[in-house]
């Protein structure tokens, strides 16, 4: 199975660490969630990432958001311990209009989830060791066609229906 064979790869890396591997499919999040320091939302589709904004709001657990389809990829850090964070709903609207694409009928370069996934892990580690800036609050678009990176500003959407103050 897949997830042994990660669980065994990271021990073999770091005996120290407990690697809890899940052999089913997620329906709730919010027990994971609440035992986490930080969260990182590796999913391909947009339920799951909703489903996971919610109980990282809920918890007020600190989420890294990254995506990659075709040659494009984004990143993002929610620190939802901070009450003026925007939640990924903020940036995606979870009533929002989007055609989900799918990596398995339009494709990923291969190499743009591994520059994704480290970028996700130093986010993962700054947060949990408290050093360094976040992305807290900005938008990294990648583009690999052209090796360019745009930074864009996201701001608390106060109307949005995960996270506004109810």
């Amino acid at each position: 199975m897949k997830v042994e064979a990660a669980r065994a790869a990271l021990n073999a890396i770091n005996p120290d660490v407990e690697v809890v591997a899940l052999y089913q499919r997620v329906k709730d999040f919010s027990e994971l969630v609440r035992k986490a320091d930080v969260v990182l939302d590796c999913s391909d589709n947009f339920a799951t990432r909703h489903a996971l904004n919610r109980a990282c709001v809920a918890a007020k657990k600190p989420l890294v958001a990254g995506a990659a389809i075709r040659f494009d990829a984004q990143l993002m850090v929610f620190d939802l311990s901070k009450p003026t964070s925007p939640c990924y709903s903020c940036l995606f609207p979870e009533d929002a209009e989007v055609e989900e694409v799918q990596c398995s009928v339009m494709g990923v370069f291969a190499p743009l989830t591994g520059v994704i996934g480290a970028m996700q892990a130093m986010e993962a580690i700054k947060l949990v060791a408290g050093v360094g800036t976040s992305l807290h609050g900005r938008l990294q678009v990648y583009d690999a066609m052209n090796a360019e990176w745009r930074s864009v500003k996201v701001t608390k959407d106060l109307s949005c229906g995960v996270c506004r103050e109810k």
